[in-house]
């Protein structure tokens, strides 16, 4: 065996063991009789003692960074410890060290907090996987695969994997095609979701189907959308809308407890109305306390009692007209606001400005369109 035990693996109670470890050279430090190297792999790092006059030695001060060793010792604990490291109580006392692989200068440091900018972490995409962050993403998501699965097996469901070679069923996007070597002139689609195969499944009478699955759809990138994405597709039958809502609250308060140790409360509902008419999107973000509020009844109201040369037209002719309330704001100054209305302007916010009204302490409001409203409609 290349190691009997991990790089994260050792404690005081294994003081006095011969051992084997294998790993990745993460850093080195040579203080004058004595050499010292963090020997990293998946599951931890442990530091290796070499000890001056020993063949060891010798060749421990010809490594790198990222070399992969094997070497053979006895666990000892270490005078100066480590709070911050599992392994921090002991160290390895080096007898044999074999260079399993040499290695070149990485290119950035394989740490949390790298040198390395976006570009060339995804050139060297192998040296960024070493990273412990990256590493703790997708042990993360192994984690939530496995327990997604022990949950809806536990409820029923049969994890079903459908075809990814289809027939082309437009929706909202386009799909990816392949050609067909075998059929000139044919191609296959990738599918968008499982959306038909799983319908056929609920046909067929398996009332309860999931699948982690990849997804394809040729649009246009945006923030939350990208060619291919996994989503995690599930098909009932024989259900309301309080048993899929149930059943997925389940879920989410499942992989909360089992993965992070959090007991999630019973989660808020919303309509899809109440959502759009507070905060305008389907999708809400429920910290921005600062909900909207409709105010096309009042102006409008205002604008057909005005002659039409004396109306606004921006508030006339809108659709919808809303307002946020934004409490301690009143002191703004004109620099401030007019930064606001840059701000809304932003393709990413798509308004064409901004109206403000400002509550005086007096009671009395003035605001940016006073000229079109007494202070009737404007308070």
């Amino acid at each position: 065996m290349y190691r009997t035990f991990t790089c994260g693996e050792l404690r005081l109670a294994d003081v006095g063991k011969t051992v084997t470890l294998a790993g990745w050279v993460q850093r080195i430090r040579k203080m004058g009789g004595m050499t010292f190297i963090d020997l990293r792999d998946r599951y931890g790092i442990t530091q290796l003692a070499f000890n001056q006059g020993t063949e060891a030695f010798e060749k421990a001060n010809g490594l790198g960074r990222e070399y992969v060793l094997q070497v053979t010792g006895k666990v000892i604990e270490r005078q100066s410890k480590n709070a911050q490291l599992p392994t921090g109580e002991i160290e390895i006392e080096v007898q044999t060290l074999n260079i399993l692989n040499p290695a070149l200068t990485p290119p950035f440091t394989i740490e949390d907090d790298t040198d390395g900018g976006d570009d060339l972490r995804m050139k060297y995409r192998y040296l960024d996987l070493r990273r412990p962050c990256v590493r703790k993403n997708l042990e993360l998501r192994h984690k939530m695969a496995f327990e997604v699965r022990r949950y809806l097996d536990s409820q029923g469901f049969l994890e079903v994997e459908t075809p990814v070679l289809v027939n082309s069923t437009p929706e909202g996007a386009r799909d990816f095609v392949v050609p067909s070597r075998m059929n000139p002139g044919q191609f296959y689609a990738l599918p968008q979701s499982p959306q038909t195969l799983k319908q056929l499944l609920m046909v067929s009478g398996f009332d309860r189907y999931f699948q982690i699955v990849k997804c394809f759809r040729d649009e246009d990138l945006r923030a939350d959308r990208q060619p291919e994405f996994t989503q995690i597709d599930c098909e009932m039958s024989f259900v309301e809308q309080e048993d899929i809502l149930n059943m997925f609250e389940g879920l989410s308060r499942h992989l909360f407890k089992s993965i992070l140790n959090i007991d999630l409360p019973k989660l808020p509902r919303m309509t899809w109305a109440d959502a759009m008419k507070y905060y305008g999107s389907d999708k809400p973000d429920t910290r921005f306390g600062m909900t909207f509020v409709e105010l096309h009844d009042i102006f409008h109201k205002a604008e057909a009692q005005k002659p039409e040369e004396e109306r606004f037209s921006v508030f006339a002719n809108a659709q919808y007209i809303g307002g946020i309330c934004a409490k301690g704001c009143a002191n703004y100054t004109r620099k401030q606001l007019d930064q606001l209305t840059d701000y809304v302007r932003r393709p990413q916010i798509g308004a064409k400005g901004m109206v403000y009204a400002r509550v005086e302490e007096d009671g009395t409001v003035k605001s940016s369109v006073d000229k079109f409203y007494n202070q009737d409609v404007a308070g």
